[in-house]
């Protein structure tokens, strides 16, 4: 009788439980709109088009002055033009948290001096960790985490981020980066979670969550800015800020619900795309940023322009015919904050407008509202600073785990002849190669600042690849020569010659630290000094362990046959250095899997999931598909066997849910991580099926001889593809599910 007065109590408590928290987040949010309107009712329409208006810090800056603020440009800002948001670093780079708050509490001064008092919007683009704060923990970037497949990671990533953003008095990011990269000369490939839909979005989702958390006003959250909308990594170019050509079709089948997934995660803005979509500007598309984002998506939060992107309207695209109908077009295709970034222009030409009747106050008012709206959500109101001592965990050794954790996780072996890998901890190793001593190829861009270049000053007290082995295994027993520079062979005759002298040549390739267009290249072949490198080395039938430091896959095709063992670590952040020698020397298992298929030739960009046109049986040569390493492979020291595969129903009606089992054990001899991945096959269909679609997975780990069921669930949504009148169809026939090396299959009817 006990028991089943508890099964009815405890439903009944969860429903009043739940209807509580529905009433408080309705009260919560009606208080909201009630301030909105409030504010709305009072604001001239300088305050209000001050509020859409987004400067960079350059602006209120005063020169030679190590990045201090120059009062009177802050005031003519904030009470002149009212300006609603401020983004980027003080003199270029990264300022410690203390002078954050600084900075912060000297604008805030400065506003609660105007008429409203209505705070700034500070944002910055911490991407992979609080990356413009000295002292702050950095992961791995994007690509790096993706590599990880493990999204309970990267949300804890995401949590401690918010942390020390907040802590630097910054409650605004940049991130996540949601774009499908299509080709990888684009510059910003590694700022995305790779070629596949499913695993991009249920990594934008864990990103966004970890951002925002439950309570974006609580004082470890931070509000996530998703970018950049939409279509932007498909440049037919393969360069930054250029045309792509989508098929609409296409376009929401792949893009579009990678930035659903962020939207349905609740990121509160979006920024959009800096290119043009068949012809058309993403920022002048009203299709796009009103019917589709705002109307399809139901976002409610604000969208913000990305760098000076409105003005390039005119500029670049030449889809106006001057810079003040430039910011008609975008405020009107549904901008609602310009990053200007470097004037006032865009607060002028928009006065001019609405006065003129070209812009309604609606649109104005609607911007205005979803501002204000972010701004009371994230507590700026309230709490327009904070006191960064509070923030006692801001660089601990607890946060620095995770990025080493996540370094960790995210590293991938993708090649391993003869079981070479671990090596022996008291062999002799020559370190080599020119991305071995620097933390800019751990890092990349957007670290410290812009480009990334000053990694090696704000983090010399982390580990490059030689330091850390060096630290690791001795001084006596790892040497060291450069080589090779990215660009020029500097000592390869003594490099070889010390190399003679190692029983392993651990060898880093890899490239700059680079992002956005000064990152774009015309060749994805790896330069020739560092091939001349590695055929040098080649020669001396010494064991070879290449470790890439790379944002996007070079072409190693050249001499990948003479490596004994390849390791990608893509940019791991300050805490790879570490990461990766502990898995050279098997202190850590690997069990990264590689987000994009890896291709073998410079035009050979088939992605994984690609049409049977693209891998036709029996092709050989150039025509094959024939990656380097395709997609989801990653190599361990154990191994694992896959057993007794099952589909709950071999014939289901459209609405069901397969759950798809699988027995994986542990065949080998020490614990490992594996990622149990579920692709599915549409036999035939009415749009070209794909050959396979990821649409499951999980990470797992198990100990020796250890035998784990896992079970994934396959959907209708997993099972529908975009048809032709631009709706989602899920068809009748023969699906194929498979994972590793078992199938099964099943009817839909």
């Amino acid at each position: 009788m006990k028991k089943a007065i508890l099964l009815i109590f405890i439903p009944l408590l969860l429903t009043s439980c739940q209807r509580t928290e529905s009433q408080t987040s309705n009260n919560a949010n009606q208080e909201i709109e009630q301030k909105v309107d409030s504010l709305l009712s009072v604001m001239t329409l300088e305050e209000k088009v001050g509020q859409m208006t987004q400067i960079t810090y350059m602006v209120v800056e005063k020169q030679n002055a190590k990045g201090a603020l120059d009062k009177d440009k802050l005031k003519e800002a904030i009470q002149k033009y009212h300006i609603g948001s401020i983004l980027n670093v003080p003199e270029g780079t990264a300022p410690t948290r203390e002078r954050w708050q600084e900075i912060l509490e000297e604008i805030q001064t400065e506003t609660n001096k105007s008429n409203l008092k209505i705070p700034v919007l500070f944002g910055i683009d911490a991407i992979h960790g609080s990356s413009y704060t000295q002292g702050a923990t950095l992961f791995p970037q994007q690509i790096g985490m993706a590599a990880t497949w493990n999204p309970e990671l990267i949300k804890r990533g995401a949590q401690i981020s918010a942390y020390e953003t907040r802590a630097s008095n910054i409650p605004w990011v940049f991130s996540p980066d949601l774009d499908l990269p299509r080709n990888p000369t684009w510059s910003r490939f590694w700022e995305t979670f790779g070629e596949d839909t499913y695993l991009s979005s249920q990594m934008a989702t864990a990103m966004v969550e970890g951002f925002q958390g439950d309570d974006i006003s609580a004082p470890n959250n931070v509000a996530a800015c998703v970018k950049h909308f939409l279509g932007y990594g498909s440049t037919t170019t393969g360069k930054d800020r250029t045309p792509s050509i989508i098929p609409e079709r296409v376009l929401r089948q792949y893009d579009l619900p990678i930035h659903a997934a962020g939207a349905k995660a609740g990121a509160k803005t979006f920024m959009i795309s800096s290119g043009e979509i068949n012809g058309t500007p993403v920022h002048a598309s009203k299709k796009l940023l009103t019917d589709v984002l705002k109307g399809e998506l139901g976002f409610e939060g604000f969208v913000v322009s990305d760098w000076e992107d409105i003005i390039y309207l005119h500029n670049r695209h030449k889809v106006a015919a001057t810079p003040k109908e430039a910011v008609k077009i975008g405020v009107m295709a549904g901008i609602d904050m310009s990053m200007v970034p470097n004037d006032f222009s865009f607060f002028n030409y928009l006065v001019e407008l609405v006065n003129e009747g070209e812009v309604p106050m609606s649109r104005i008012d609607d911007a205005v509202s979803r501002i204000l709206k972010v701004k009371l959500e994230v507590g700026l109101f309230e709490k327009p600073t904070w006191n960064t001592n509070d923030y006692s965990k801001f660089g601990s050794d607890e946060f620095i785990q995770e990025a080493y954790n996540t370094a960790a996780e995210s590293i991938t072996l993708l090649k391993n002849n003869d079981g070479l890998l671990p090596i022996l901890k008291d062999a002799k190793i020559l370190v080599t190669g020119p991305t071995a001593n620097t933390m800019k190829s751990l890092n990349s861009g957007w670290t410290y600042n812009w480009q990334g270049e000053n990694a090696d000053k704000f983090a010399a007290d982390k580990m490059t690849i030689l330091e850390a082995f060096q630290d690791k295994l001795g001084t006596n027993n790892v040497l060291y020569s450069e080589g090779v520079s990215l660009t020029e062979e500097i000592n390869i005759e003594k490099t070889v010659s010390l190399a003679k002298n190692a029983d392993y040549i651990l060898l880093c390739l890899g490239e700059q630290n680079y992002t956005e267009t000064p990152g774009d290249i015309s060749d994805l072949e790896i330069t020739e000094p560092q091939i001349a490198l590695a055929k040098a080395l080649s020669k001396l039938n010494k064991p070879i362990i290449l470790v890439l430091a790379e944002g996007r896959p070079r072409i190693i095709s050249k001499f990948e046959s003479e490596m004994d063992a390849v390791v990608h670590a893509y940019y791991p952040g300050n805490e790879g250095g570490r990461a990766l020698v502990d898995i050279i020397t098997g202190d850590v298992n690997p069990s990264g899997k590689i987000p994009f298929n890896y291709p073998r030739y410079t035009n050979a960009l088939t992605k994984y999931n690609r049409k049977y046109t693209e891998s036709r049986e029996g092709v050989t040569g150039h025509n094959a598909y024939n990656p380097q390493w395709e997609f989801g492979h990653g190599l361990s020291y154990t191994t694992f066997e896959y057993s007794n595969l099952k589909l709950s129903s071999t014939e289901i009606k459209k609405g069901d849910t397969i759950d798809v089992s699988i027995d994986v054990t542990n065949t080998g001899s020490r614990e490992g991580k594996e990622v149990v991945q579920l692709y599915l096959n549409d036999l035939f269909a009415s749009i070209t099926p794909e050959v396979k679609k990821l649409v499951g997975f999980e990470k797992i780990s198990l100990n020796p001889n250890e035998t784990k069921t896992v079970t994934l669930k396959i959907t209708e949504e997993s099972m529908s593809f975009v048809d032709n009148n631009l709706d989602w169809v899920s068809q009748d026939g023969t699906f194929k599910v498979m994972i590793a090396d078992k199938e099964m299959e099943f009817e839909l009817n």
